[in-house]
């Protein structure tokens, strides 16, 4: 009787476990889709620009520096990633920060880089 109480605790257990990974994968596979989306410095210019509110994609073409074309296709990435939502406005696209603290992960970047820098002259 006991070892099968112990068989099905174990059971149990891995289950559980198995659940456990399946959504630690799931979170680390999100995560990196959007690490992805921001690993571009045009994506970050635009998202830093909608930090002060929302654009429209010609003034985010003029903020990027790039042909229409390529900026859709970073705002798409963006999009795509849950990092900026879109309203569409007659024949104007407006974007938007969904998650204003995006700012904080660029202060956060800012201080690696920082950081980096201080280290790397110590060793010049």
């Amino acid at each position: 009787m006991e070892i099968c109480s112990l068989m099905i605790d174990t059971i149990r257990y891995f289950g559980n476990y198995a659940n456990m990974k399946a959504n630690d994968q799931h979170r680390y596979a999100s995560r990196a889709r959007v690490a992805k989306a921001l690993a571009h410095p045009s994506r970050l210019r635009i998202l830093d620009a909608l930090q002060s509110g929302e654009r429209c994609a010609g003034d985010l073409v003029a903020v990027v520096g790039s042909e229409a074309p390529a900026v859709s296709q970073h705002l798409s990435v963006l999009l795509n990633a849950g990092l900026v939502a879109q309203d569409k406005r007659g024949q104007f696209v407006f974007y938007r920060v969904t998650c204003p603290c995006i700012a904080n992960f660029f202060s956060c970047m800012d201080a690696v880089v920082t950081t980096q820098a201080k280290t790397l002259a110590k060793l010049a």
